[in-house]
């Protein structure tokens, strides 16, 4: 897994700031992981594969570790459709492997039907990432067209997290992802979900798809920042006792915070809090929805869910 940024005072903004620009990320938590319809559902799609590819020898296991690098999808391919592509038989390299995929993936979208990009729920990097959405939106799609008499498991549903990250800032949601359908459902493959705050969401994600959601915050405070020449390395130890999150607040939302309204070197927790409060109710000022936020509360969850409703604006 990367190094995290949040836990290296060193990182002079290491991540790569155009990787998340206009990006929207679905991350699936931890509890629809373990539903039994979705494991009903790659079992079923992984004993599909293994019976399709009987006769080329070739046994698939896990549908986040075999389907990245395009073999399968290649010889599927051939086997369905009966298309055999210009491709490497084994693609050893990252670069190798994307360039199979772009292949594989451009083909296939032009057998299935689908011309309108906006629509579709998988691509060369989702995929050669293990996206383990991504490769199941495919595999149902796959199956569908080329064996659409056969029952896959209805009405297989997850919840995922949103994140949408523009120069604009970063917005989450939490959604229903509908992966088969039952009989008498529509066509729309995801629902809003009103039952808990998104940003509760995001911190029950797995340790690595937290990561993910804070070295995007961590870009977006620094390119928010920039403008008044300060760099934000570490997030727990810079914003610990509330004075960047205050420029933070004041840069976004265009104003100037008097020198006198808050301790600019606080030094005891009694000043970090009376910055802390003050940001809460800068926010509050603003028109932000604010959940139950306790200045007092976990410092890491205070910021974070401060941090995302600024920058959610």
């Amino acid at each position: 897994m990367d190094a995290d940024p949040f836990d290296n005072p060193m990182c002079k903004n290491t991540v790569d700031a155009e990787s998340f620009q206009g990006e929207k990320r679905k991350l699936i938590q931890p509890t629809s992981l373990k539903d039994p319809k979705l494991e009903n559902l790659k079992e079923a799609l992984v004993d599909w594969i293994n019976r399709t590819l009987k006769p080329e020898h070739i046994v698939v296991q896990s549908l986040e570790e075999d389907m990245y690098d395009g073999l399968v999808l290649h010889h599927l391919l051939s086997r369905l459709a009966g298309v055999h592509l210009p491709v490497d038989e084994i693609a050893l390299t990252t670069s190798a492997q994307i360039q199979k995929l772009e292949v594989i993936l451009e083909e296939l979208n032009k057998r299935l039907g689908l011309q309108d990009s906006s629509v579709i729920k998988w691509n060369v990097k989702l995929i050669h990432n293990k996206d383990l959405l991504a490769t199941i939106h495919l595999l149902v799609a796959m199956v569908k067209h080329f064996q659409a008499e056969l029952n896959l498991p209805l009405n297989v549903k997850v919840e995922v997290v949103v994140v949408e990250v523009s120069r604009s800032g970063i917005k989450s949601e939490v959604q229903t992802e509908v992966l088969t359908e039952d009989s008498n459902a529509g066509s729309d493959s995801t629902a809003n979900s009103e039952e808990e705050d998104p940003i509760e969401q995001l911190l029950k994600l797995e340790a690595h798809k937290v990561n993910t959601v804070k070295k995007a915050i961590l870009h977006f405070v620094n390119q928010s920042m920039s403008t008044i020449g300060l760099h934000v390395a570490d997030v727990d130890k810079q914003f610990a006792d509330g004075v960047m999150l205050l420029l933070l607040i004041g840069q976004l939302e265009g104003f100037f915070i008097p020198l006198f309204d808050f301790n600019l070197t606080p030094v005891n927790e009694s000043e970090m809090l009376h910055n802390v409060t003050l940001a809460l109710e800068l926010l509050n000022d603003a028109g932000l929805k604010l959940t139950s936020i306790d200045p007092q509360g976990e410092k890491n969850l205070l910021r974070f869910h401060l941090l995302s409703i600024a920058h959610s604006r």
